[in-house]
């Protein structure tokens, strides 16, 4: 990009200063590429990006109607079960030991990144033969190794975002986890208290993956019930990860992104 476009782009009062410090860098999905200079800058092709936006506002808004009813059937089941979210423990020694051996990556939250990144890995190499291609009329397969079409009446179409949600902030939980925890034990107490902590921004941008995640996982359960052992022991795990995110992070949900969260003036 030349300097006079770059120029044209610093004055546009409709871009969001700083919007990008707290996305996930997924332009793809985002409702707010349109407002974003880092979009901008980034692109050859701005090809009508307002109508963009307005599909992936849609495209959220259906996850977060699905986040609830996941995270109450999973307390429900951890109830039923007797597991305490708070108390749930990665059981691998040998990774914990490894990660132990640098301060950051043995916080508790990024070690439990970590083995969720391991879970979807392990999930979805067992569930392989479930992703091959399969016939219109699946009657007369064996259900263990086919999907099931939901009774909600969702379409193949529902199950692959549902798919790309997953596979797109798998990683990326662990990432900012690790950049919260890193920024948290940098700065400790020292920040001035009107100023919000860095290490907050990246925790709730952390938090709104795992939110999503969670959605997703509820959604894909819809279309392997002969697996949803397995994705409950996800939704569980996420469960607890965001329990102990929101504990070693207070203040994050409260943490305000130029741009996606909106101030609240009565509070």
């Amino acid at each position: 990009m030349d300097r006079q476009k770059l120029r044209k782009l610093s004055r546009d009062k409709n871009l969001i200063s700083g919007i990008y410090n707290y996305c996930d860098r997924w332009c793809e999905r985002c409702p707010f590429t349109s407002r974003c200079m880092n979009f901008a800058m980034s692109e050859e092709e701005f090809s009508d990006p307002e109508t963009r936006d307005i599909r992936n506002e849609a495209f959220w808004r259906k996850f977060a109607e699905t986040l609830h009813a996941t995270l109450e059937f999973v307390k429900e089941t951890a109830r039923e079960s007797g597991i305490d979210l708070d108390a749930v423990d990665v059981d691998d020694e040998a990774e914990e030991r490894r990660i132990e051996e640098e301060l950051a990556e043995s916080h508790e939250v990024c070690r439990f990144a970590r083995a969720y990144g391991t879970m979807v890995d392990d999930w979805f190499k067992a569930a392989r033969d479930l992703f091959e291609e399969q016939p219109e009329d699946p009657s007369g397969m064996d259900p263990a190794t086919s999907i099931v079409q939901p009774e909600t009446g969702e379409d193949r179409d529902t199950l692959q975002d549902a798919l790309e949600v997953v596979r797109w902030y798998q990683h990326f939980i662990y990432v900012k986890l690790m950049r919260a925890v890193r920024g948290e034990l940098e700065d400790g107490d020292e920040m001035v208290e009107e100023f919000p902590k860095d290490s907050d921004g990246s925790a709730k941008v952390a938090l709104i993956a795992t939110d999503r995640s969670i959605a997703a996982w509820g959604r894909i359960r819809n279309y392997f019930p002969f697996r949803s052992q397995d994705i409950v022991k996800m939704l569980v795990h996420l469960e607890g990860l965001r329990n102990k995110v929101e504990n070693a992070f207070p203040n994050a949900r409260a943490f305000v992104r130029p741009g996606f969260d909106k101030i609240d003036l009565n509070s």
